[in-house]
């Protein structure tokens, strides 16, 4: 048995892209994209037109009206193929203002169900920054789940939770990226990987803490650098992977032990914590790792974002 379906034992495996000719081969559950893969997809031959044929369709329509088509047209051609969800993200550039992400996320949903799909199948991606996770409370109570992405504090997981929102999407990569980076020449990969991989340790205090108190909110690592990563998260609710690395696991017959279970986390020693606003601030604050990449990860979906915009400005001119 391939790493791939070991790994579907233990934990619901979720394709990370927005190219969907490629997912019938991996046969995931869910889909995830962002705004960087869209951007990415719509440079290809293939997926052009779904660009091309909204702006044509939509002739003196609002910029961001056009941009929310396409993402909904890329999210029904995902639901074609995977029997699950697909997540798809509110622009990044409404991270810091809860009424305008809660309206943008409506209007998503109403795309969607427009089309037929059902919200059930449908995530609505939110940057995991207090306004965004006040946002997702709101929405959540209407019954539109989301997945908080750009996640990679235990105060914004600990927040997430508290606000009901129906996933989490804790960046495994990037943590790892940042301890790197940070550590330079003294930087031991060997000692740094599997269980002790930065990025690893903080879903895994994460999955605890939810599964030891009852948090219901679905924990799904997400940004991975390699295989390693990913084995050592066997168990994890769902994990995001990308094809890339999806078509790894599927080459690999390496063995694949389960690393997370409830049984474990009810050992956790972990208390209850709560984070009003000011508390939730002050503890991002503290985390140097997360403040920056979270402000770093905010600002490169923002400019692809506003990429798409111009590439949709020039097919109007």
């Amino acid at each position: 048995m391939n790493q791939l379906d070991q790994l579907r034992r233990f934990t619901t495996v979720v394709a990370d892209t927005g190219n969907f000719r490629q997912l019938a081969q991996f046969e995931p559950q869910d889909a995830t994209t962002n705004p960087s893969l869209i951007l990415k997809a719509v440079q290809q031959a293939d997926y052009a037109p779904l660009l091309t044929d909204t702006v044509a369709d939509m002739p003196g329509a609002d910029l961001d009206a056009i941009v929310d088509h396409v993402l909904v047209r890329f999210g029904q051609a995902i639901l074609k193929v995977v029997p699950g969800r697909v997540s798809t993200e509110v622009d990044a550039r409404l991270s810091f203002d809860a009424e305008a992400t809660i309206a943008r996320a409506r209007r998503i949903m109403a795309l969607y169900e427009s089309a037929g799909v059902s919200r059930e199948r449908v995530l609505i991606k939110i940057a995991s920054t207090w306004e965004g996770i006040q946002a997702a409370r709101e929405l959540e109570r209407d019954g539109i789940r989301c997945n908080l992405t750009l996640l990679f504090s235990f105060c914004q997981a600990v927040a997430c939770g508290d606000a009901k929102v129906k996933l989490i999407s804790p960046f495994v990569g990037r943590i790892y990226d940042w301890y790197k980076k940070s550590a330079g020449a003294t930087w031991d990969e060997s000692a740094m990987s599997g269980l002790n991989d930065p990025g690893v340790r903080s879903v895994t205090q994460i999955y605890h803490y939810y599964k030891k108190h009852g948090v219901r909110t679905e924990v799904m690592g997400a940004s991975f650098r390699n295989t390693g990563q990913i084995v050592a998260l066997a168990g994890c609710d769902l994990l995001t992977i990308s094809p890339e690395l999806l078509a790894q696991l599927q080459t690999s017959n390496a063995p694949v032990v389960r690393q997370l279970d409830f049984d474990c986390a009810q050992a956790a020693d972990i208390p209850r914590v709560r984070f009003g606003e000011a508390a939730f601030r002050w503890a991002l604050n503290e985390d140097a790792m997360a403040t920056e990449k979270l402000a770093e990860g905010i600002r490169a979906f923002a400019s692809d974002a506003a990429k798409l915009d111009a590439m949709i400005e020039s097919l109007r001119a």
